[in-house]
């Protein structure tokens, strides 16, 4: 029997403008794929217009979804500019009010075990971290490595270091 991959389903209509719908739905195992594989996020939204951001709050709560987790805000060509976690919705609200003309999209990501939310907000900042002119919290905006206390204790690593009596240089080797 060979795998098949998730099927879309949707469960309707959660907002709607002139330009764009949002709809709501669930990732259905395929054939071979069984439903006891863990997944690591419970509800993921990508690049979603800011005017949705109240629908989709009020459609996750009427269903009972924690709105805890990692999010993004997006400026009017899709680049990441700021990043976070904790409460995405109220997050989000303030980050728009902060830079209104600015942000146009949000994506979120509630993580299932919200251990790992850390970890993966600091993965996000740190692999946009040049796009990211509204972060000023573990940013690295340059070729130096972030600092690998910001993940959690008994993670495995690979470090690089300068080798002794070398001097920083800017270049990279």
């Amino acid at each position: 029997m060979s795998k098949k991959p998730a099927v879309k389903r949707l469960n309707g209509k959660v907002w709607e403008n002139s330009r764009w719908t949002v709809h709501s739905g669930r990732l259905v195992p395929g054939r071979g794929r069984p439903e006891q594989v863990t997944h690591l996020f419970k509800v993921v939204a990508e690049k979603v217009p800011f005017a949705a951001l109240k629908s989709i709050r009020d459609d996750m709560r009427k269903q009972g979804i924690d709105a805890q987790g990692v999010y993004i805000a997006h400026d009017s060509m899709g680049f990441a500019r700021y990043a976070g976690r904790g409460n995405i919705f109220a997050r989000l609200r303030a980050r728009k009010n902060a830079q209104k003309l600015e942000l146009v999209y949000f994506s979120f990501y509630v993580i299932k075990a919200k251990k790992h939310e850390r970890e993966i907000e600091t993965m996000l900042i740190r692999v946009a971290s040049p796009l990211l002119s509204f972060n000023s919290r573990k940013v690295r905006a340059s070729v130096l490595p972030g600092n690998l206390m910001d993940y959690e204790a008994g993670t495995n690593f690979y470090e690089r270091q300068y080798k002794k009596g070398r001097k920083l240089q800017g270049v990279d080797e």
